[in-house]
């Protein structure tokens, strides 16, 4: 026995209504359902708007109302919702529910509308005929079946929605989530690195401590004995620290020191190891310096006229040492040998002022 095409077909359209994740999606299978399975020349999807009835879509010979809205109480969708039952209406002009001047001007001459839920409605399926027409029970069966797997469907998609708007709601606050932690994390970051920094630091002059040229000056000498390279280390003294503190005041001496780190800096490049061991001592650990009677000639001059503050000229006490290609020979080594080389300027400085 052959099934009948028309149960099947709304078998199909419960099917495709079971899969409909959107209200366009589900007024698209109901308007073209409900016109085939009628054999209708129009039908119209309505869904409830508070006090109104929204036509949302329509499939018929001739437009009709799509996307107008009309109050509950004044057009036959309004009706069937506000009766939870269908209306059933051969001749639309002899029949008082209908409001004859909005049909007037279109195709409708027979109608039949089912409420979407017959509890709470929530919509109408309305299906139209151009001539007098009389729906079957049959017919009214299928629209009505139409209308209740509609209606479960347009919860599913509320639910889906709902399930939508939480995930994303739930991927913005993960989102937030992640960009603050990101952001501590840079915090973390960028505070670790500036404690680092303190403590490889010299607050006062903003070159490298002790703790900080002996970390960066042993990599480097490593790494000029692996490359078969040389490295001179400067020694240096600042000259009369003391005394200046002593008559002007630390913050004379302080200034003194920085002129004296600036000298350093602006005479070397910025791949060299420039360093403040603490007091009045300075120290440089150079790579690939060829003329180390060069680099002191060129310090002189660059020392020569320039003035710390207070009215005190600059002046330091300088000795230089030369790596070999030992790998023996550690940092320690020539710091020993630049302190004595410069103590040895020191003395020949101090000499000669004697003298003069």
């Amino acid at each position: 026995m052959m099934a009948d095409p028309k149960a099947l077909r709304l078998i199909r359209v419960v099917q495709e209504l079971s899969m409909a994740k959107d209200v366009d999606r589900v007024a698209e299978i109901v308007r073209s359902a409900a016109r085939e399975l009628t054999g209708a020349d129009g039908a119209t999807f309505v869904l409830r708007d508070g006090q109104q009835c929204f036509y949302r879509d329509e499939d018929a010979i001739s437009p009709l109302w799509k996307g107008q809205r009309f109050p509950l109480s004044a057009c036959i969708s309004g009706w069937a919702m506000l009766n939870r039952r269908a209306a059933v209406i051969p001749d639309i002009y002899v029949d008082s529910r209908i409001p004859h001047e909005v049909y007037r001007p279109t195709f409708v001459k027979s109608l039949v509308m089912v409420p979407i839920r017959t509890l709470e409605p929530i919509g109408a399926i309305g299906t139209y005929w151009a001539e007098s027409y009389q729906a079957s029970d049959e017919q009214i069966q299928l629209l009505q079946a139409l209308a209740d797997s509609t209606s479960v469907a347009l919860e599913n998609v509320q639910v889906y929605a709902e399930l939508e708007q939480r995930v994303e709601e739930r991927t913005a606050q993960l989102a937030e989530a992640n960009r603050r932690l990101q952001g501590e994390v840079r915090e973390r970051q960028l505070a670790e690195q500036a404690v680092r920094q303190l403590s490889l630091t010299d607050e006062l002059t903003g070159l490298y401590n002790r703790r900080g040229f002996r970390l960066l000056a042993e990599r480097e000498l490593r790494a000029a004995q692996r490359r078969k390279g040389r490295c001179l280390l400067l020694y240096a003294d600042l000259d009369d620290l003391k005394p200046v503190n002593d008559r002007f005041g630390h913050g004379a001496g302080d200034r003194l020191l920085r002129a004296a780190a600036e000298v350093l800096k602006t005479q070397f490049r910025t791949t060299d190891v420039i360093a403040r061991l603490g007091g009045d001592e300075f120290v440089v650990l150079a790579s690939d310096y060829s003329d180390s009677e060069e680099v002191l000639r060129r310090l002189e001059q660059a020392l020569r006229g320039r003035e710390g503050g207070a009215g005190q000229r600059l002046s330091m006490s300088m000795g230089i040492s030369e790596s070999s290609l030992n790998p023996d020979e550690g940092l320690d080594s020539l710091l020993v040998q630049a302190d004595a080389a410069m103590y040895a300027n020191k003395c020949a400085r101090r000499a000669l002022r004697a003298v003069s």
